[in-house]
């Protein structure tokens, strides 16, 4: 199982509990899982693979505005050269 940013949180914070709570650790885990997840939400943050996706599909419209923009480049040197 990997271990998200999330899990990781998780048990910093139930590790920094001290050592008389431990029997009320899973429902801590629940707790503190829960709460960090609806303040995650509101943060309206997207998934790695979701950025990453969105990251591609730019790059490719870039890639495309430049080849575009040297047409036209060269479509307007040669209406002037006529």
């Amino acid at each position: 199982m990997v271990n998200t940013p999330l899990d990781n949180l998780v048990n910093n914070l139930l590790n920094a509990l001290p050592q008389s709570a431990s029997d009320l650790r899973q429902d801590m885990e629940k707790n503190f899982r829960a709460t960090l997840e609806a303040g995650l939400q509101k943060m309206n943050l997207v998934s790695r693979s979701e950025f990453e996706a969105q990251r591609a599909v730019l790059e490719n419209t870039r890639q495309k505005l430049e080849t575009l923009q040297q047409k036209i480049t060269e479509l307007e040197k040669q209406l002037a050269d006529k």
